[in-house]
């Protein structure tokens, strides 16, 4: 035995101090390597639609109501199983109408009690007792394990079972009881949650998103280049800053920032009122938002307001950047303000607003001393926010530019590509990277921006962060530019497209697969890449199953403006102990209907990949490391035996 291994079985033996320890933990391992593996759930492009990610989350994308007929079959009719499955999604909400219905009679807590037992005992089937005894609520533990635990010794188990449930509703106790069990079966009809990027922006409430991710039991999150924006904004990027303002504004969503986070618009909208208080900024519009009434006119001022300086504080990042390669979008120092036009790519434009008041032609990235100060407030708003670096802390903690678990390769965006299908190699960093060390290299500097002692290395990573959002090789962007500045000057859509990275065009080839499995040390017979970033048009036919299977991309559209162009509302995809299964879903209509009419989110399963035979702990990643374990842990047994390591 070498010196190394020697240390760390001297290490293992202060948790396993004799042969009795490790020989239970061992037994211990082993019975957990043969139960089902638990149920993974993949998530994306949530962009803080509340409402939808929440009911999905309760409903387990539709393994509740699977568990449930797994319980009832045809014993329960369908409109019971859906009250049933009301109560589990909703049981404080739900408790609350039964009672102002006067439904709440005694037979109806005893009825639901009972199926909420057996509902439990079902899902509670795949986990250890000890794993049992750790989800349970502190005040309900004993009561709990007793009901769901199958008691060979008890000769009537039926009146043993009716005694308990009799006894918590006389003493008043039943609805505390039911909320409780409902909330353990959603802990545990789901093991583990998968993120794949961009929760922030768009919707109304990412704070409350963040708020539901910062308590949930297990996940991971792989970064969005909106969550990039976020994480830049908390670590004091100006840019991030400016452009998370304005598509606040551009979405009608200002509440997350001043309501969810607490950052006051009052600057922005002082310097907005003086500086552009004759421009009626049309090309400014508020999305959701028609009527030209003084309070929406304000709005526009103030998104007009923050878009110039936000060009202007971005043409000074890309200055300082050169490796950014993107000068095609410095366009204010390319503005003709004789003639009103702006040269674009070698071509001119007519501009359709020509009212710069803050721009000086002569240095047209330097932000006046007003917006300066209003950059300054916000900046300190932003970075002072507890609230926000708590959520910014999850995506730290929790998060990764992408993760490799189960035989799955889970990213955001894209692997940045040649046309040949070679990786396109990047210098961001001052040698050229692509494939798996450029995703490496990119999270070791986005985690800098926050943990770096050296300033200029917290600068250059909060700047990387900005990249992230909107650079041409991007992996979380995946396009060649973001062309805002055209969409709101210049009257020609041509000007708006942004190409995508050839690895959209790529991943349908069954080569393109193989080299970014084998770049990412993946391999076996059911192995997939699972995207999020770009919606799939399921209207139009297109199928979010791609290379046969090996590519999977999951965003469908949670996010309401692309309901029309998805035709859907999100995919969502649970991988279980029988396989995979891809669901498509309409949009939720809203908790109420959910409560009072026990209205589910409709979903409709659109591919799965069923395992050959049932997949157990020992088949995954943990079980892996479970087996080194159990490895270690003999040899710590047999140092023990040959007196190597003394016991204690």
């Amino acid at each position: 035995m070498n010196g190394e291994k020697l240390r760390y079985l001297k290490c293992l033996a202060n948790q396993f101090p004799n042969i009795d320890s490790a020989a239970i933990e061992i037994i211990n391992l082993q019975s957990i390597l043969n139960l089902p593996k638990g149920t993974e759930h993949f998530l994306s492009d949530i962009h803080g639609e509340f409402e939808a990610f929440s009911h999905v989350l309760r409903n387990g994308s539709g393994a509740v109501m699977k568990k449930i007929d797994d319980v009832y079959g045809t014993r329960l009719s369908p409109k019971d199983k859906k009250e049933l499955a009301s109560l589990i999604y909703y049981p404080e909400e739900k408790l609350e109408y039964i009672k102002s219905e006067k439904l709440n009679t005694d037979e109806w807590y005893s009825t639901m009690l009972h199926c909420l037992i057996s509902v439990c005992r079902t899902v509670s089937s795949k986990y250890t007792r000890s794993k049992i005894r750790k989800a349970l609520p502190e005040n309900f533990r004993y009561i709990v394990e007793e009901l769901i635990t199958e008691k060979e010794e008890v000769l009537n188990k039926k009146a043993y079972y009716e005694e308990i449930i009799s006894t918590i509703i006389e003493i008043g106790y039943a609805d505390k009881f039911i909320t409780q069990i409902a909330y353990l079966i959603q802990r545990l009809v789901v093991d583990h949650l998968h993120i794949i990027g961009d929760i922030y922006d768009r919707g109304k409430s990412s704070h409350l998103v963040m708020d539901i991710l910062t308590e949930y039991h297990s996940l991971d999150i792989q970064w969005g280049n909106h969550d990039a924006l976020w994480m830049g904004a908390c670590a004091g990027q100006p840019a991030c800053i400016a452009n998370i303002v304005r598509t606040s504004l551009l979405y009608d969503n200002l509440s997350v920032l001043e309501n969810g986070y607490g950052i006051s618009m009052i600057p922005l909208v002082l310097f907005a009122m003086k500086t552009y208080k004759n421009d009626p900024c049309a090309q400014f519009k508020i999305r959701s938002k028609r009527s030209q009434d003084s309070e929406i006119l304000l709005e526009m001022r103030m998104h007009k307001a923050i878009s110039v300086i936000q060009f202007k504080l971005e043409g000074q990042l890309i200055k300082k950047h050169p490796e950014y390669r993107m000068n095609n979008r410095c366009l204010l120092d390319k503005i003709d303000f004789s003639s009103g036009t702006v040269e674009i790519d070698g071509k001119t434009y007519l501009l359709i607003d020509c009212n710069f008041p803050t721009v000086n032609p002569d240095n047209p990235y330097e932000l006046t001393e007003e917006e300066k100060t209003v950059i300054e407030k916000l900046r300190y708003s932003f970075v002072s926010c507890s609230k926000l670096k708590e959520h910014i802390k999850l995506l730290l903690y929790k998060g990764s530019m992408y993760k490799v678990a189960n035989g799955n390769i889970l990213f955001h965006g894209c692997i940045p590509m040649n046309p040949d299908g070679s990786f396109r190699k990047i210098n961001l960093f001052g040698k050229p990277l692509s494939g798996k060390a450029l995703y490496d290299e990119i999270e070791k500097y986005a985690r800098k921006a926050f943990l770096s002692v050296d300033e200029t290395e917290r600068q250059n990573g909060r700047d990387l962060l900005w990249y992230l959002w909107n650079g041409p090789d991007s992996p979380l962007y995946g396009r060649d530019k973001m062309t805002t500045f055209e969409r709101y000057f210049i009257n020609d859509a041509s000007t708006y497209i942004e190409k995508k990275d050839f690895y959209y065009a790529l991943i349908d080839k069954p080569e393109t697969a193989e080299k970014i499995f084998s770049e990412f040390g993946v391999s076996g017979n059911n192995v997939h890449i699972i995207n999020g970033h770009v919606p799939v048009h399921h209207a139009s036919g297109e199928s979010p199953v791609k290379c046969g299977g090996k590519v999977i991309i999951i965003d469908g559209g949670f996010s309401a403006p692309y309901h029309k162009v998805t035709g859907i509302a999100g995919y969502t995809l649970i991988y279980n102990s029988y396989g995979l299964m891809l669901t498509a879903h309409e949009p939720f209509e809203s908790v109420e209907k959910a409560i009072k009419d026990c209205q589910d989110m409709q979903t409709k399963r659109v591919a799965s990949e069923v395992a050959q035979q049932r997949i157990l702990v020992g088949d995954t990643d943990n079980g892996k490391r479970l087996k080194e374990n159990i490895k270690d842990l003999k040899e710590l047994i047999s140092a023990y035996r040959s007196g190597i390591i003394k016991q204690k």
